[in-house]
């Protein structure tokens, strides 16, 4: 049965959501990949509150980094390639996006400035975690019209 329907969903071609899930995965994926060519892999833990003989501000197009936050982005991209193969999938991603980085956006509401700050957040990243955690929304629970895919099917 589930042979089946993997058949049938290679035929029908990808939902946006699956494409969603895929395009914010690999973004994730790259974004986690440069950012350690910024980071490096020292200081892993680090932020630019932090009271480090090696302070410097580690940025990413105006979001603050550091490794660990890189590799929070490699492993939520890696999810996102994996889990968009499918439609429940693709809708299981979202929910990790959606929770994870709703989750990351509280946060940051209370860690930006503080020198317990592990992830290295500023205000750019609190905004873009919470239209993250809005995509995750829109992944998980947008419509996808079934009669349309059985058409092209």
């Amino acid at each position: 049965m589930a042979a089946s329907a993997d058949r049938s969903a290679a035929r029908r071609g990808k939902t946006w959501p699956e494409l969603l899930a895929l395009a914010f995965g690999a973004i994730y994926l790259l974004i986690g990949i440069v950012g350690f060519f910024i980071t490096g892999f020292g200081n892993f833990f680090g932020n630019e509150n932090g009271a480090t003989a090696h302070h410097v501000d580690e940025n990413l197009l105006g979001f603050m980094i550091n490794p660990f936050h890189n590799v929070v982005h490699i492993l939520i991209g890696a999810a996102g390639l994996l889990l968009a193969r499918t439609l429940a999938g693709a809708r299981t991603y979202g929910w990790l996006l959606a929770v994870g980085y709703g989750a990351a956006f509280i946060y940051g509401l209370f860690a930006v400035g503080e020198d317990w700050d592990f992830l290295n957040l500023n205000g750019a990243d609190n905004v873009l975690h919470i239209l993250t955690a809005a995509v995750g929304l829109a992944i998980a629970l947008g419509p996808v019209n079934d009669r349309a895919d059985a058409r092209r099917a």
